[in-house]
């Protein structure tokens, strides 16, 4: 073998475990992020974007999920959190698309709330619309003993319009005032001539903060449906601080950076008397005593 073959394949030797060295502590990095994210270095963290792990440096002033994956059992269709740090209660969100439902059923199923859709905004004319199955789906949630609450699929591209939901949602509430926030869920529609295909999505956030603080000021509870890339690089999480984060995150433990309440764990979920999908989702509170 030739000196200079040698240094050839040293070289190369060199090169190669300089490079697995190199694979290995990107890989222990990302590891060491855990489920919800974690320091990269003193100023970002690695999370899951819903397509991707990505590296963010995380908004001032919104709070840190302190939840961790090892703590959630999937049991069937459902999954459990198994810590008594939170109380959980187990809920699901419906529409007209779900159809007629047996409430009973539902209940028996062990299902304690539910998110009805009061309306939405149309994602072309941009008029407001009362969900077919609302009043319905009230009184026999009620009846059956499901606890209701009410979101409204909101297409504002402008705070205004955001208050005009919310204006709207109270007059349909007819006097009630839900124990559960009401949610303001806005999501692009994919068609051509939908409006959220114009609406500037900086602008979302003062959406969001228009319904909620209208709904707060009239003497209900109020918070926003949000999805991960949303909460990522959409909405100003610190300026929602003060209102309740419904976070779609589908998987087997949430690993969504920030802190929320709510859950949706699922978008096929299936429960005993509805006969279509349904989302499924789990409500944390704080355990007695903390």
């Amino acid at each position: 073998m030739s000196g200079a073959y040698l240094r050839r394949v040293i070289l190369a030797a060199a090169l190669f475990l300089a490079s697995a060295a190199v694979l290995a502590v990107l890989v222990m990095s990302i590891l060491s992020a855990g489920s919800f994210g974690g320091p990269e270095d003193d100023n970002t963290v690695i999370v899951n974007d819903g397509a991707n792990l990505v590296s963010l440096v995380p908004q001032e002033g919104a709070a840190v999920s302190a939840l961790q994956a090892e703590d959630f059992l999937v049991e069937g269709d459902r999954i459990l959190y198994t810590e008594s740090d939170y109380t959980t209660r187990q809920g699901i969100d419906v529409s007209e698309f779900q159809g007629e439902i047996d409430w009973h059923a539902v209940k028996d199923s062990g299902v304690e709330f539910a998110y009805l859709r009061i309306g939405y905004r149309g994602s072309t004319e941009g008029l407001l619309h009362e969900d077919a199955a609302y009043r319905r789906n009230l009184a026999q949630s009620r009846e059956a003993g499901v606890e209701p609450g009410v979101y409204f699929f909101s297409q504002a591209i402008t705070a205004e319009e955001a208050r005009e939901e919310a204006d709207w949602v109270l007059s349909h509430l007819d006097g009630w005032t839900p124990e559960l926030p009401v949610m303001f869920d806005w999501e692009p529609f994919g068609a051509e001539d939908s409006r959220s295909q114009t609406a500037d999505t900086e602008r979302l956030t003062d959406c969001a903060m228009a319904f909620c603080d209208r709904l707060s000021n009239a003497g209900c509870g109020a918070g926003v449906y949000l999805n991960r890339q949303q909460g990522y690089y959409v909405y100003d999480i610190a300026r929602l601080q003060a209102y309740t984060l419904w976070v779609s995150d589908p998987n087997e433990s949430p690993d969504f950076y920030y802190a929320f309440s709510i859950w949706q764990y699922t978008f096929s979920g299936t429960v005993p008397g509805i006969g279509t999908a349904v989302d499924r989702d789990l409500l944390f509170l704080p355990a007695p005593g903390e």
